[in-house]
């Protein structure tokens, strides 16, 4: 089974790089060092939840954003799927509501090409 340390820390490396930032650049949000970063990001250091709070509103996610598929047998894919989930999500959340709509009539109309065959 999978621990959840390290099921955190592989979480917050995925929305950390879909964001675009380095280790060092979250650091600097959370007033850590790079190097803390890395190791919570390995699962190697066990962090405050104050520290997780600074994480969590650095990279703008919810606290469950870190736990909600954490069933500790996650396969290869499904971790490949919540890294672009999140990125979909991140790229759609700074656009207006009507773009966000035009995005997801857009993904309907694939889906439902992709089922008819």
């Amino acid at each position: 089974m999978l621990k959840l340390s390290v099921h955190v820390g592989a979480r917050i490396r995925v929305f950390r790089k879909n964001r675009g930032l380095t280790q060092e650049q979250l650091g600097e949000k959370v007033q850590q060092p790079q190097s803390y970063v890395g190791a919570i990001e390995r699962g190697q250091k066990n962090i405050s939840l104050d520290t997780l709070e600074r994480i969590v509103d650095a990279l703008e996610i919810r606290p469950s954003d870190l736990f909600n598929s954490y069933n500790g047998l996650q396969s290869k894919e499904q971790i490949e799927k919540d890294k672009l989930i999140d990125f979909l999500t991140h790229l759609l959340q700074s656009r207006h509501l009507r773009e966000v709509v035009t995005v997801k009539r857009l993904i309907e109309d694939v889906l439902n090409a992709y089922d008819a065959k």
